[in-house]
């Protein structure tokens, strides 16, 4: 209705003017879609591995917390709230920064973010106590968050269609690869040298990250690029009427991050699809998180580990996500084999294909793991049960983030915020009561009580597979409805 309204007062006057709007021309090489492959890739591995740098700083710090318990003289719940801390500014930060890159592009917020993450990183590595530790943690992973959320609109901007599927894989991938290996590289460093190490190093990473990101990661948002070229045009010109189509909107920043903040917790209170995706997501990287504290419970706690040791164990996680990468051709094949079903029509519900799997592949490595923790019982045993859970976690992530962009093509960053805010405020709770929860129910209970929340969710995946595009048709917010 609104379109129809919109057509309906098109005058001859806005006609003319819009023979000064700024477009792309057909192959124009300063289109983003129109990079070099070679150029394309090398932009979704840059921003995909920050990604990951990003993620990795916030489990990595769980390999200090003997060293700061003592040092602080802390508890072990006090130290692991920086944990907490950190994942909450991953949830709260891409509320602000994603609609900051509206305005100013995507690059600029990358080299602004990515400079504060850097540089918060040294009080971390200097904090004179606890509570300088913490503040900074927070204020760190709000920093980082914009590759969490604005990056996947790099991707974006650069592939479409089928070419979109391989690229966005890795980079939805590289926030899940990243807390696996948090843990490795941090229980080597604390094994051998003082807890502050653990920053100077992911300090180091960042450098290295940033240089990259300065050289090899242009500005990809369109209607920035388009804004600068109307700017060129007018100036080269001296005629005032060249203008970008985002030049003509009315709006404000504040307005605009109030927006961003409001429209998520309305996807959340009218859509059921998101809600219910959104929480199943959320247990799923909650329990990721918990097993961070869990892990070194069974395998230091039972097994003897070392600090170092218990980081490696960590390796089934990330072999299990690895799996699910590779797994990407099969699942693209399968999707067009439902597409050819289907007369040739996509529906954003194929997408949850490999999701039935992963929420099917998911508790079973929770309750594997959860019940191969007896001393009897050879410790290769739980890491190979978190290659399922990995493969599967990776499987149901990848499911749902490529529905809730495909479903919700207007609002996709909002339902992708809404996804971030509730699967961080799980991320960082989790950790807070697993010590409490291991200690009274055992390793084993503690584990099954987990799997018997994703065991209630997983069907979820397929419900929505059959059900989901009638629930659609009654969404205020879902496009492409039938």
């Amino acid at each position: 209705m609104e379109k129809q309204d919109a057509e309906s007062v098109k005058t001859t006057s806005s006609d003319q003017e819009d023979e000064w709007e700024v477009r792309w021309e057909e192959n124009d090489p300063e289109n983003p879609r129109n990079l070099v492959k070679w150029r394309k890739w090398l932009c979704t591995y840059v921003v995909s591995s920050a990604s990951l740098c990003v993620t990795c700083a916030s489990s990595i710090y769980t390999s200090t917390y003997f060293q700061t318990e003592k040092e602080y003289g802390i508890s072990k719940m006090l130290a692991i709230s920086g944990l907490s801390l950190f994942v909450m500014g991953l949830g709260i930060g891409p509320m602000i920064l994603a609609p900051l890159s509206e305005f100013y592009g995507r690059r600029p917020i990358y080299l602004a973010s990515f400079s504060c993450f850097t540089l918060l990183l040294l009080p971390c590595a200097l904090a004179p106590n606890i509570t300088v530790l913490l503040i900074f943690r927070f204020f760190t992973g709000m920093a980082g968050s914009a590759f969490l959320s604005v990056a996947g609109g790099t991707v974006g901007d650069m592939f479409s269609g089928r070419e979109l599927g391989a690229p966005m894989m890795i980079y939805t991938a590289s926030p899940f690869v990243g807390p696996e290996l948090g843990p490795l590289i941090g229980g080597f460093i604390n094994q051998n040298a003082n807890w502050r190490w653990t920053f100077w190093v992911m300090m180091i990473w960042s450098f290295f990250e940033f240089a990259a990101i300065y050289f090899f990661v242009p500005e990809t948002y369109n209607p920035v690029l388009l804004r600068r070229r109307a700017v060129s045009l007018r100036q080269k010109s001296g005629d005032d009427r060249h203008y970008a189509p985002i030049e003509r909107l009315n709006r404000s920043i504040p307005r605009t991050i109030a927006w961003s903040c409001l429209r998520p917790f309305q996807l959340l209170t009218f859509e059921p699809i998101l809600l219910m995706l959104c929480i199943f997501t959320a247990i799923l990287l909650g329990v990721l998180y918990l097993f961070f504290q869990a892990f070194p419970l069974v395998f230091s706690g039972v097994h003897g580990f070392d600090v170092q040791t218990t980081g490696l164990t960590f390796l089934g996680l990330f072999i299990g996500m690895v799996i699910g990468i590779l797994s990407d051709p099969f699942w693209a094949r399968m999707q067009a084999k439902l597409t050819a079903r289907n007369n040739g029509v996509h529906e954003p519900e194929f997408r949850l294909l490999s999701g039935v799997l992963g929420g099917i592949l998911v508790p079973i490595g929770i309750f594997w793991f959860s019940w191969t923790t007896f001393p009897s019982i050879h410790w290769i045993v739980p890491i190979i049960a978190s290659v399922f859970f990995g493969v599967g976690t990776l499987l149901v992530f990848s499911a749902v983030f490529t529905f809730l962009v495909e479903a919700y093509p207007l609002y996709a960053a909002s339902a992708l915020a809404a996804n971030s805010f509730v699967r961080s405020c799980f991320a960082a709770g989790f950790p807070l009561f697993s010590g409490v929860l291991y200690q009274k129910l055992g390793n084993q209970w503690a584990g099954s009580v987990l799997g018997f929340l994703c065991l209630v969710m997983a069907p979820t995946m397929a419900a929505f597979m059959v059900w989901g595009k009638k629930i659609r048709a009654n969404s205020r917010f879902a496009g492409g409805r039938k």
